[in-house]
């Protein structure tokens, strides 16, 4: 149909991709998302759209949901409010892969709606129509990458899956980034905001959370999860704003869609020869440099082994086919490794040899 035409790249924008954001409130999500926003255009060249739940689901729905309170028919249900925020984002992608216009909504999704459509207004991604009637095109003229980045807890591995299913449904590439953070010090950085929430209500969610789980279930391999174990709030914001590259990497070699399973099969095989010709070229570099910068011969064969151990892994994750090095090591259309799990590797080695040059 002409929806999945466009959704494999006949028509519309370039390629589209959907980023969840999860983990416990204050574990810094919205910080690291941020933080992508900035980094992706400049680095890789991608668009971003940012929803954030919190400012794209009326209050009352959170307000309603609180532990405690006394049901209100009169407030709206916050279920219900993700649910219209998903249609609103499938809407959207409608728009963007049809070319067909956004109309307004009915009065029952009117407040997510327009919620949702001012939040794609201030981020550049709509314009109005000529004639007015609340009538928006998407922009679709670029042909580079546009990452959505959702930003929630999506702490029930289900909430997940809803997004991973649209996902598949368009053809879009999915990932998913899992910020792990102490509960306590989730707890101490909460009690900063300006508006907190309960202490109960994150123990409760902590104790409810999903992690990703990369063997059980085969939509939640394209997964990275990210652990943080500063409280301090300055170390915090520093680790944060170090982050966004390691994250920039993983999202930007976001994989391919669920429907071109068959072709990154084809594709493997030479994946790991080409990985391993290009790693074996990175390490003697990586040598050379530090061999440069006059490091002792005792040290260098400790960073020798350090960075054969390393290009062992990587290039045994892409044998396996299992790891999410791996699924980002072959790409649609047998993509260099260049630009993919290479560049991971690059990034690792590249600290390796730092630390001994730092001594």
């Amino acid at each position: 149909g002409r929806t999945e035409n466009n959704a494999r790249g006949g028509g519309g924008r370039g390629r589209v991709g959907l980023c969840v954001l999860c983990g416990l409130p204050a574990a810094g999500k919205s910080t690291l998302a941020r933080g992508l926003c900035r980094r992706l255009p400049q680095r890789r060249g991608w668009a971003c759209l940012l929803l954030t739940y919190d400012e794209l689901i009326p209050p009352d729905a959170f307000r309603a949901r609180e532990p405690g309170a006394e049901p209100d028919p009169s407030l709206p249900d916050w279920k219900q409010s993700r649910r219209e925020l998903l249609q609103c984002l499938e809407r959207l992608l409608q728009a963007m892969l049809t070319g067909d216009p956004l109309a307004a909504a009915g009065p029952s999704r009117q407040p997510v709606w327009e919620r949702f459509l001012a939040c794609c207004n201030r981020q550049g991604l709509l314009r109005s129509m000529e004639g007015g009637g609340g009538r928006y095109c998407a922009h679709t003229a670029g042909s580079g990458p546009l990452c959505i980045i959702l930003d929630d807890n999506f702490y029930y591995q289900s909430m997940r899956y809803e997004v991973f299913q649209l996902a598949r449904k368009y053809s879009l590439s999915y990932c998913q980034l899992f910020l792990e953070s102490p509960l306590e010090c989730c707890l101490q950085r909460n009690r900063l905001r300006s508006h907190p929430l309960p202490d109960h209500t994150i123990h409760l969610m902590a104790s409810k959370i999903e992690m990703p789980d990369l063997k059980k279930n085969a939509w939640e391999q394209n997964s990275l999860i990210l652990r943080s174990s500063d409280c301090a709030s300055e170390k915090y914001a520093q680790s944060c704003e170090s982050k966004p590259n390691v994250m920039c990497l993983h999202v930007s070699l976001l994989p391919v869609s669920p429907r071109q399973e068959a072709d990154r099969a084809i594709c493997a095989a030479s994946a790991v020869h080409q990985a391993d010709q290009t790693c074996r070229r990175l390490v003697s570099q990586a040598m050379k440099e530090a061999r440069d910068k006059n490091i002792p011969p005792s040290e260098l064969k400790s960073l020798a082994e350090e960075l054969n151990k390393l290009k062992a892994e990587v290039l045994e994750d892409v044998r396996q086919g299992n790891h999410l090095k791996s699924q980002l090591s072959v790409q649609s259309q047998c993509s260099d490794p260049d630009t993919s799990v290479i560049s991971l590797f690059q990034l690792e080695a590249a600290n390796i040899v730092n630390k001994y040059i730092l001594k």
